[in-house]
C-alpha cells in the first residue's frame, strides 16, 4: 500500500519547512492554543500499510469545489482519497505523521507526551493515544467500526473532535485530537473550582468522581499501585465480568460465593489458567453473560455502552434472586428518552436500565444521547455498577 507514500511525495517541500518548524514549536508547547474546526470537513483515515497494520492519515476538505474523499458502505465505512487523482494544492489538506497530528487533553498539548497509533484487535482497529512515560495509561480515541482490507473510516468517540493547533493568534495546519477531558493520571481539571477530595490522583475532576470513590469504599473496584483509578481507560469483556461479579458480593443479605479456578475452559478462548476463567464461567452458568457463536467469549475484547446495559440488566435480576425475589426491575423513575437508541439492538435495555435508579444515563450525564455504541469506560461503569448495586439492594 503506497497511498501515504504518494501523498507524501505530493507536497515534498511543505512537508519539510513543516518538519522543522515543528522543531522550533515542540520547545515552546505549553504556549499552542486550539482553533476548533468544522467537524464535518475533516476525516481520520486507517491505512493499511505493505507489512502490516496501519498508519492514521488525516484529511481536509479546505474547498467545497472539488471533493478530496468519498465514503461507502458501512461497519467499516471504506474511504476512497480522490484528491490523489488531482492537485489538491488549496483544495485539500492532509497529515500522514506526528508533523502533523496530535493529541490535547483539557487544554494541554501532548504531543510530546502521548503518539497515536491504530492497533487491530480484531474486530475493530483502535485509534489509540499511548504515553511515552510508562506511569500514564493509553487512551481510546476512536474505532473503524469493523475491520476490511481497504482504508477505512475512524469514527471518534463522543468525547473526541478534531481541532487545529494555534500559536500567537494564527491558526496552524497541525490538527489535534482534541478532549475537554483530562489526561488519564492528570491532576489538572482546568478550572479554579476545587478538586474533589478523593483517594486517587486522577478523578478529582471527573463527573464519576464521588461514585468512583464510593464503589472503590465498597471494595468492588479498586485502583492501581500508582495511585490512579485510570477513569479514561476502556474496559474489557472479562474485566467487566469481574467489576459485576464482585459488585454482587456486596447485594444486601446476599451470601454469594464465586469459585477462583475451573478445571476446564469455560470457552474455546478462556484458558483454565487465566485470572478470569473461573469468573466468566460463574458469569455463564447464572446467565450473567454468554459468548459468541463460534465458541469464543473475546475475553480482551472492549465492551461498548450498550453491552454494558446488557450485562448490568442481567447483573440486577439475578442480584433480585440472591434475595430471594422475583427477577423483575420494577423501574424507579420515568424512562430517559435518548435520541440516539430507537433503533438499536439494545434500545429495550437501554430503556429499562435509564428508569432503574438511572443506571442507564446520558454520555457524561449530559444531554439526551447514549451512544450506544462507543465504548465503556471505568468511571462510568464504576457508576453504574454502583447504581445497579444500590437499586437492588433497596
Amino acid at each position: 500500500m503506497n497511498i501515504l507514500r504518494r501523498l507524501a511525495m505530493a507536497a515534498f517541500g511543505t512537508a519539510a519547512i513543516f518538519t522543522i518548524n515543528t522543531l522550533n514549536q515542540a520547545a515552546v508547547a505549553y504556549k499552542f492554543d486550539q482553533t476548533e474546526i468544522d467537524q464535518n470537513s475533516v476525516v481520520a483515515v486507517a491505512v493499511p500499510r505493505g507489512l502490516g497494520g496501519h498508519q492514521l492519515l488525516v484529511l481536509e476538505q479546505i474547498s467545497k469545489s472539488r471533493s478530496c474523499w468519498s465514503e461507502s458502505g458501512s461497519n467499516p465505512v471504506t474511504i476512497d482519497p480522490l484528491l490523489l487523482n488531482f492537485d489538491f494544492t488549496g483544495l485539500c489538506g492532509r497529515a500522514t505523521d506526528s508533523n502533523g497530528y496530535s493529541i490535547r487533553m483539557a487544554g494541554t498539548d501532548l504531543a510530546l507526551k502521548y503518539s497515536l497509533s491504530l492497533q487491530n484487535n480484531g474486530s475493530d482497529v483502535l485509534l489509540v493515544g499511548s504515553p511515552n512515560d510508562p506511569n500514564y495509561q493509553p487512551v481510546v480515541i476512536g474505532r473503524t467500526r469493523g475491520v476490511t482490507s481497504g482504508l477505512m473510516k475512524v469514527f471518534l468517540d463522543p468525547e473526541w473532535r478534531f481541532a487545529k493547533r494555534a500559536y500567537d493568534g494564527k491558526t496552524l495546519g497541525h490538527f489535534y485530537l482534541a478532549s475537554n477531558q483530562s489526561a488519564p493520571g492528570s491532576v489538572n481539571n482546568g478550572t479554579d473550582t476545587p478538586p474533589i477530595t478523593t483517594a486517587f490522583k486522577d478523578i478529582s475532576s471527573d463527573i464519576y468522581s464521588k461514585e468512583i470513590q464510593q464503589a472503590v469504599d465498597l471494595g468492588f473496584v479498586a485502583g492501581f499501585s500508582d495511585n490512579t483509578f485510570r477513569p479514561q481507560e476502556a474496559l474489557t469483556r472479562e474485566q467487566l465480568v469481574s467489576l459485576v461479579l464482585e459488585s454482587l458480593k456486596r447485594v444486601k443479605g446476599a451470601n454469594l460465593s464465586i469459585p477462583t479456578q475451573v478445571s476446564s475452559r469455560p470457552y474455546s478462548d478462556v484458558e483454565a489458567s487465566r485470572w478470569s476463567a473461573a469468573k466468566i464461567k460463574f458469569a455463564q452458568d447464572n446467565k450473567i453473560v454468554s459468548g459468541y457463536e463460534d465458541g469464543t467469549f473475546k475475553p480482551q475484547q472492549l465492551v461498548t455502552r450498550a453491552e454494558m446495559m446488557a450485562v448490568l440488566r442481567k447483573a440486577a435480576e439475578f442480584g433480585l434472586t440472591l434475595q430471594g425475589q422475583a427477577p423483575n426491575l420494577s423501574p424507579t423513575q420515568p424512562v430517559k428518552t435518548f435520541s440516539d437508541t430507537p433503533n438499536h439492538w439494545a434500545a429495550s435495555t437501554i430503556n429499562q436500565m435509564s428508569s432503574y435508579c438511572s443506571v442507564a444515563s446520558p454520555l457524561n450525564e449530559s444531554g439526551n444521547q447514549f451512544f450506544p455504541d462507543a465504548g465503556a469506560k471505568r468511571n462510568y461503569a464504576a457508576a453504574a455498577t454502583l447504581r445497579m448495586l444500590n437499586c437492588v439492594s433497596k
